[in-house]
């Protein structure tokens, strides 16, 4: 179900034990049902519509804050999805609801440190497209830096990197000003950025996603939050 795009496989736990999955058009509520790779797999209209009610945020995330659970004390993304901190031109027409944050999760983390767009969202198959490990969706960063670029540097960051004893795809990096880079990745390792310039010698001193795919920040203001329409999670 989830490498056919349906939703995630907690969902798919759920669902099954639910009853409201049919193969073949009959129903399957035991988990771990084997079935054939050409079998048909729907949802109950009910489950199609839960999930046309699961919500999808867009945050700029202020440094300080995890994009996950909260640890050594620091606050999670999700304490700042609250009305007041809505952006007042989200123009979704969703009325804000308590219950948009529970089960609220980080699709493309950023670390403590970082800070800009990041999507929090309930639906899994949203999680997938993002950053699903066959996706090639490009996430673009701009890198404040400290110390000198040159050439060598430039295409040592773009090509033939290891990280983790595994080799990274090919980025896109172009130098904006003396101090500042643009990163385009269509993977996310952890801390990727960050080690990947400690390789050349760079010192990261501040960097800001800005698009994931067809996200964009735009001019959402630091710590503040909007839906997120379908057509931009597609």
């Amino acid at each position: 179900m989830s490498l056919r795009g349906l939703c995630s496989r907690r969902e798919a736990d759920r669902l099954i034990q639910s009853g409201q999955v049919r193969v073949d058009g009959k129903p399957v509520i035991e988990l771990g049902t084997k079935v054939s790779e050409d079998c048909g797999i729907t949802l109950t209209s009910g489950a199609r519509r839960q999930q046309r009610q699961l919500i999808t945020i867009l945050l700029n995330k202020p440094v300080g804050f995890v994009s996950g659970q909260a640890e050594r004390g620091h606050r999670p993304a999700t304490s700042l999805i609250v009305n007041r901190n809505r952006y007042a031109r989200d123009r979704s027409q969703i009325q804000f609801r308590p219950s948009h944050r529970k089960n609220l999760a980080p699709a493309g983390r950023l670390d403590i440190e970082s800070q800009g767009l990041l999507v929090l969202t309930q639906d899994g198959r949203i999680a997938r497209r993002l950053i699903g490990p066959d996706t090639e969706v490009e996430k673009e960063y701009l890198v404040r830096i400290h110390g000198s670029v040159d050439r060598h540097q430039l295409e040592r960051l773009r090509d033939g990197m290891h990280l983790d004893g595994r080799r990274l795809r090919q980025a896109r990096v172009e130098q904006i000003n003396p101090d500042q880079l643009r990163f385009v990745l269509t993977e996310g390792r952890k801390r990727q950025i960050r080690r990947m310039c400690g390789q050349v010698d760079l010192t990261v001193t501040g960097l800001k996603r800005v698009r994931i795919g067809k996200i964009v920040l735009g001019g959402l203001p630091e710590g503040q939050w909007r839906y997120l329409r379908p057509e931009e999670c597609t």
